[in-house]
């Protein structure tokens, strides 16, 4: 199956930044599952200061804010060969060794809820038990958008009882490396059944998993991805894989408007 994606995103400034410096994580590679046929990244008032893949081998963009610009525009698209793989990734590349994957974050924090959900995890998870725990995480974590922020926590997520992909993405990483298990986080694109426009990319997580090597599983939709899922960046947690980031400094009114369509 091929996809054809488009992902705009729209910053408008009443005053303009003194300075400003972004992290573009926006074009995928082709891995297990999928082909990149075509990919462009166009930049509209701001210019390309480096190109390099980071240590989780992401294609990455630092581009610089033109002086006196009041507006960026963003937009990176193209088509892809799709092939379902049942969320297997499999082989560990790039240079960040496997363990790494163990360590938590800010954002994979452990409390209590995290600890009672680790717990769950046989001594020797299958598929069918990261499967038992995306569930139970979809259970204690209802999906509702507005209740939590880039900077929410697995554990504060869990205590709210809402959230986003995001966050289900990091409760499921956090349990498994509580549970000796190596995971991440990944950002990318789903083809949504039901309309073309989105107004976010989508997330969800990958686990290593003796046999099977990476697999991914999406909390949000209860499955493992199949060939509606565009991996683009991996990364310990959402700051280490987030499609943009960057700070501006001075400036002032600033707003971001994100257009993402994917369709067949």
């Amino acid at each position: 199956m091929q996809l054809s994606v488009s992902h705009t995103t729209r910053y408008n400034f009443e005053t303009a930044p003194a300075y400003g410096l972004q992290q573009l994580r926006l074009t995928p590679k082709t891995n297990a599952g999928q082909e990149v046929l075509d990919w462009t990244l166009d930049i509209e008032g701001a210019q390309t200061q480096a190109i390099f893949d980071d240590e989780h081998r992401n294609r990455t963009h630092l581009i610089s804010i033109n002086d006196g610009a009041k507006e960026v525009l963003i937009t990176s698209r193209g088509t892809l060969d799709m092939t379902d793989q049942h969320g297997i990734v499999g082989t560990h590349g790039g240079f960040t060794p496997l363990w790494l994957f163990l360590r938590q974050t800010d954002l994979t924090t452990v409390g209590d809820g995290v600890t009672a959900l680790a717990a769950t995890l046989p001594d020797a998870p299958d598929a069918t038990a990261f499967h038992a725990l995306s569930k139970e995480i979809a259970r204690r974590v209802n999906y509702e958008t507005g209740q939590t922020g880039a900077t929410t926590t697995a554990e504060e997520a869990l205590d709210q009882g809402a959230g986003v992909c995001q966050d289900h993405a990091h409760i499921f990483i956090s349990s498994s490396r509580l549970a000796g298990h190596p995971a991440r986080y990944v950002s990318g694109y789903l083809m949504m059944n039901d309309r073309v426009d989105q107004d976010a990319t989508h997330a969800w997580a990958e686990v290593w998993i003796k046999d099977l090597g990476w697999t991914g599983f999406d909390v949000s939709n209860g499955i493992s991805p199949d060939a509606r899922y565009v991996r683009v960046a991996t990364g310990l947690d959402y700051n280490q894989a987030s499609p943009i980031s960057g700070i501006t400094l001075g400036g002032s009114g600033e707003t971001i408007n994100v257009n993402v369509q994917v369709q067949q």
